[in-house]
């Protein structure tokens, strides 16, 4: 007998169990593929990144970029809705699960509304008319007499109407438009305007279904201790009193696995969380953590940046010959400026729920930045083909790059595999912030020198751990980190220093484990590269402000630099006491500027007023805009002036929020944001807001002070 197979789409279509409908595939991440197939529209399950319309008008569009609260959830239907014009309540969300049709589906890097801009508008403007030329040939009119309007079409003259749904199914039979007309931007009704978030309310109602909230039948809970050297080895378990914990179920060892290694856990399993954790903090655990009570030392990290920083390091770009000009120059400047290891702390902590099934099939519930990163990870982990594996991705908590790092995940993974059931892994507190990975702290060794009253020339030495090298394995011994070294480039800052210029970078390694962190690379180097802007300013006997712009020529870095100037008053006479500081960085394809404005008070200052100023391109909504600037001055203030991690004989010093403090509210300032409407391409928008805070606050300092900031963080209410 001949096998035949037949299709899912296939046999729905032969058996007629669906009304057939509009479904348009988009390539979100290239920019000539536009459409790919049409599909019946119930297919729900043959998902490729498209956008559906059923023949009852209802419209489903795939997310690929997960939401940890950027507004993804709100930005991409957006963008669809601009262009087939409908309302934003009339789109649902599927939220993708990462195999490879999807494309990138990794929140971060502040890409999503940058990366998806384009192709989803391109995907809503061909639905758009195919729908549109369906209903003229129905009414056997122009096309031009018909108009698309809330998940209509409308014939102009007589005021006919056809709902999508009644089209949808004709409609599919065109051709697809390959390159269909957008909208021109002043026609705008939904992007660049103020929109309220519609999934604002099941949030604040607790509704909203967040990683940690989810719970399967049959589950049981995996509480995990680790080493507190995070890489010791264990030497012996003593699990007595923890098995007399009521809902203990078993205490066994396992791993957790990191990009750069894999270390020893114990993990204790239990009916519910909280027999998990109870019996964890019974359980007895010796480790031999001798290899790292020496080499997990902050301190010694940062003595080797130090010693690094009087060596020349590995080139990325040079403009003349420096060190040649530099030793010549009578007017010049050397300093070192230092940014701390910083833990990500998000408000949910890292949670993972997996269920490997008797059949070697794997289903996953987790708050990942990423899930074709996770199904990457745990493919290779697990030893299996992507189509045995499901993620469910949930709503994040807050991630700021920690949860696209999958060692919680995996841990979940290893258990369900020996438990042989599903398994909610929680981490605790504590572990979020001893365990890791961090900001890598970094050094800018920084030298620069003045001619006729200009800065003429200026070197950034970046030194520290890569995380290129540690997270990746891809960096050369010989190799400048091309990720921090393009961002401190005179092509990224568009400084143009006539006599000589210099971009160079020292590795320094470290066992401690790093990942990205808000901003990545720009919160480290923002520090040192503005704040010394401003010393070689003061040397040169120029405004701050006055001295950059003579050395940029780039029109919208200098809008956006006349415009924190206005804003903010600069020119005008400060208080007694008082002063103002500036940095302007961009990241992410945009450019961000900030003024802050700080008074003394006793042995410290108060940080009275922050300005900050954004030209992100074209973007979806002001408010959100607003919003991610807000959390990146008070993510970045507190970066500035609250704890770092530190490290003493293999340990981390802090474990909770009581040794890792965060800005609380009666510490924040008066804050206002503006933003630059310069028609460019669209930015990001989620992390380019902070890189300038530490440096505008470590500058407004010295004005107001005349002490300099080199080290962060420091206590802002005793600079003594």
């Amino acid at each position: 007998m001949e096998n035949i197979q037949t299709s899912r789409r296939d046999f729905l279509k032969t058996t007629g169990l669906t009304s057939l409908g509009l479904a348009l595939g988009i390539s979100a991440f290239s920019k000539d593929a536009v459409v790919k197939k049409i599909y019946p529209a119930i297919l729900k399950l043959e998902i490729n990144p498209f956008i559906i319309i059923d023949t009852a008008g209802n419209i489903s569009i795939v997310n690929p970029r997960p939401d940890m609260g950027q507004g993804s959830t709100q930005a991409v239907p957006s963008l669809l809705a601009e262009e087939l014009e409908v309302r934003l309540d009339q789109v649902k969300i599927i939220q993708s699960d990462g195999k490879d049709k999807y494309g990138s589906q990794t929140s971060g890097g502040s890409s999503s509304v940058r990366s998806l801009w384009e192709p989803i508008r391109k995907a809503g403007a061909a639905a758009r008319e195919m729908l549109t030329e369906t209903a003229a040939k129905r009414w056997n009119v122009p096309v031009a007499e018909c108009l698309a309007k809330d998940g209509t079409i409308v014939h102009k003259p007589t005021g006919k109407i056809f709902t999508y749904g009644e089209l949808a199914d004709e409609a599919s039979k065109l051709e697809i438009p390959k390159n269909p007309k957008l909208k021109n931007p002043k026609d705008f009704t939904i992007l660049g305007k103020y929109n309220k978030r519609l999934d604002v309310p099941e949030r604040v109602t607790g509704k909203a279904i967040y990683g940690i909230d989810i719970d399967i039948p049959g589950m049981v809970y995996a509480s995990i201790l680790h080493s507190p050297a995070i890489h010791g080895k264990i030497v012996s378990i003593d699990d007595s009193e923890t098995k007399k914990v009521k809902g203990v179920i078993k205490v066994l060892k396992t791993e957790r696995t990191m990009p750069h290694r894999t270390s020893e856990a114990v993990a204790v399993i239990g009916t519910n969380y909280w027999a998990a954790l109870k019996g964890r903090k019974a359980l007895v655990v010796k480790w031999d953590n001798a290899d790292y009570e020496k080499t997990l030392s902050t301190e010694k990290y940062f003595a080797e940046t130090y010693e690094a920083a009087k060596k020349e390091g590995i080139n990325f770009e040079e403009k003349g010959d420096f060190s040649a000009k530099y030793s010549s120059a009578t007017k010049k400047l050397e300093s070192n400026y230092e940014t701390p290891f910083l833990a990500h702390a998000p408000i949910e902590p890292e949670n993972a729920v997996v269920h490997v099934k008797d059949d070697g099939s794997i289903e996953i519930w987790a708050p990942v930045q990423g899930p074709d990163w996770a199904l990457r990870d745990v493919c290779a982990y697990m030893k299996v083909a992507p189509e045995k594996v499901k993620i469910n991705v949930t709503l994040l908590g807050g991630a700021f790059g920690r949860k696209a790092y999958h060692d919680f995940l995996l841990e979940a993974c290893h258990l369900s595999k020996e438990l042989k059931k599903p398994v909610k892994v929680v981490w605790t507190r504590e572990d979020d912030i001893s365990q890791g990975p961090y900001r890598p702290g970094m050094l800018s060794h920084m030298q620069g020198f003045v001619e006729d009253g200009k800065i003429a020339g200026y070197h950034h030495h970046a030194i520290g751990e890569s995380i290129v090298s540690q997270v990746y394995k891809g960096l050369k011994p010989d190799e400048a980190d091309p990720w921090l070294s393009e961002e401190i480039s005179t092509n990224n800052n568009k400084y143009n220093f006539e006599i000589a210029s210099k971009v160079s970078w020292t590795h320094v390694k470290t066992d401690i484990p790093i990942v990205w962190w808000r901003s990545v690379y720009a919160s480290n180097f923002g520090w040192g590269q503005e704040c010394f802007i401003d010393e070689l300013a003061h040397l040169a006997g120029k405004d701050p402000v006055k001295a950059r712009l003579e050395i940029i020529k780039d029109e919208r870095f200098r809008k956006v630099l006349e415009t924190l100037a206005e804003k903010s008053a600069w020119g005008e006479k400060l208080a007694e006491g008082q002063g103002k500081g500036i940095a302007v960085f961009k990241s992410f394809d945009s450019i961000s500027a900030t003024c802050i404005t700080v008074t003394k008070k006793d042995n410290g200052v108060k940080i009275d007023k922050v300005i900050s100023i954004i030209d992100c391109g074209y973007y979806v909504n002001p408010d959100n805009v607003k919003a991610q600037t807000e959390g990146n001055i008070v993510m970045g203030i507190t970066a500035a002036i609250k704890d770092g991690i530190t490290f003493t004989n293999g340990v981390c010093d802090q474990s909770n929020f009581h040794q890792y403090n965060i800005m609380r509210l009666n510490e924040m300032p008066e804050i206002e944001i503006h933003i630059v409407d310069s028609g460019s391409a669209p930015g990001g928008v989620g992390e380019p807001g902070l890189p300038p805070i530490a440096p505008a606050l470590g500058n407004a300092i010295f004005a107001a002070t005349g002490k300099r900031m080199r080290k962060l963080p420091f206590d802002i209410n005793n600079l003594v």
